[in-house]
Order: structure tokens, then C-alpha cells, then sequence
């Protein structure tokens, strides 16, 4: 399993008291196995190995939830421009896919590599595809955070592209009890998630929404070699 994310990083005091922010493309792959914390315990015949990552991309291991390879570009992508990524997923052979995650850099202004990880156990493709949006500091709660996701698609393995239009809201524990203030819906055609602020009401475990479609399928997904 493969996770894509555009991160924020906590925010660092210099000597000279500059705020500095740094912001990441993040793309991470499981390990198999049922490790969830350190991934020295790992047995190698589970581990994702690293096949290749992009110019100036930083690639090492994970752990504490589950384990895997890791890998991110720091890059200032600015808040409320939008941001595309593709994920791809190639079987091997019966029991192993190469996933590749590619950012597209809106200054080059073309696709770059992340990177890609061969997972053990896998042998398939992508599967129960899902987007997220998490904030594991809490000490901004208060503060409403928002995503939104549009024109999302997938490419068979015999190059049809469909469009994903339909997806249903699911939250982890601390959505369950602790904090109420998560949302999921439909705004200017896409699809949003939202959590934080402490925004009376929330959208029910397991609601479905549709959002209207675009018909309009990538048609400049050129990615390195």
C-alpha cells in the first residue's frame, strides 16, 4: 500500500528568529508483515526496497505506524494552488508491483519523479484508493483546515481512463469521540475534507457523496524514464 501527501513540517526559530516553514511532497510505501513500530524487526523478504527517486529527493525508512520506505521533496508549494499527483503501480510477477508516486512541479512545469519502492506480497494493482487529510500536532485545533480533491481518475492496465465521481467519509478514533469537527461534502464540483476549528455538527462515519463529473481525463501525463 502507498501513501501520497503534501506536508507541512513544524515550524523552526532560528538565532535570528526567523520563522522558517518547510514543506514537503511526501510518498511512503508499506512494508508487509504486521511490524507496526520499528522496522529493524522487519524480515527482509517483507521489506519494500527502493528502485529509484527523483533529483533531490530524500528517501530512508518509517515507522510507528506500520513500517516502510519513505521518501519526500521539500518544496514551498504555496497554500490554495492546486496540486496533482499520480501514483502508479506495476506487477512484476505474481508477488511483487514496483508503486512510483510523480509530483507535478508547477516551476518545471512538468511531471518529476518522487520515487518508487518494489513491495513484496503484492503482485497486483492499486486498489481501495483513498485520500486523507490529518493533523497529528493538535495544538492547532482550533483552526479549520481544509482539502480539496478534483478530477480524480484511473488508468486500466489496457489504457482506458475512467473517472472517479463517488466516494464515502471515514475517520480514524480520535474522529469518533474526541473531536466531532470533521466534515466531508461537495464544493465548486469537487470533493472536500475538513476537521478542526471546532465547527458545530459533522458529516456521519460511512456517508456517500458524488460530485459532478468533468470528462476531462489527463492528456499530459508525459513521466521521466
Amino acid at each position: 500500500m502507498s501513501r501520497y501527501s503534501a506536508g507541512n513540517m513544524v515550524p523552526y526559530l532560528g538565532r535570528s528568529c526567523t520563522l522558517i516553514i518547510e514543506r514537503r511532497i511526501i510518498f511512503s510505501v508499506w512494508d508487509s508483515g504486521g511490524e507496526a513500530v520499528d522496522r529493524g524487526k522487519v524480515a527482509d523478504e517483507n521489506r519494500v526496497q527502493l528502485v529509484a527517486k527523483g533529483e533531490g529527493v530524500v528517501a530512508g525508512d518509517f515507522g510507528n505506524e506500520g513500517t516502510g520506505g519513505h521518501s519526500h521533496l521539500v518544496y514551498a508549494w504555496k497554500t490554495g494552488e492546486k496540486q496533482r499527483f499520480l501514483v502508479t503501480a506495476k506487477p512484476t510477477d505474481a508477488t511483487h508491483t514496483i508503486y512510483a508516486g510523480y509530483y507535478f512541479h508547477p516551476d518545471k512545469n512538468q511531471w518529476v519523479l518522487i520515487s518508487s519502492w518494489k513491495a513484496p506480497k503484492e503482485g497486483g494493482y492499486l486498489r481501495r484508493l483513498y485520500s486523507f487529510s490529518e493533523n497529528f500536532g493538535g495544538s492547532n485545533g482550533h483552526l479549520l483546515r481544509k482539502a480539496l480533491y478534483g478530477n480524480q481518475w484511473i488508468r486500466t492496465a489496457e489504457g482506458r481512463w475512467i473517472e472517479l465521481t463517488t466516494a464515502t467519509f471515514s475517520h480514524d478514533p480520535t474522529g469518533k469521540a474526541d473531536r466531532l469537527d470533521r466534515f466531508m461534502g461537495v464544493k465548486s464540483r469537487q470533493f472536500f475534507l475538513s476537521h478542526g476549528g471546532f465547527v458545530p455538527g459533522f458529516t456521519p462515519y460511512g456517508e456517500k457523496f458524488t460530485r459532478p463529473t468533468t470528462g476531462k481525463a489527463p492528456s499530459d501525463t508525459v513521466l521521466p524514464e
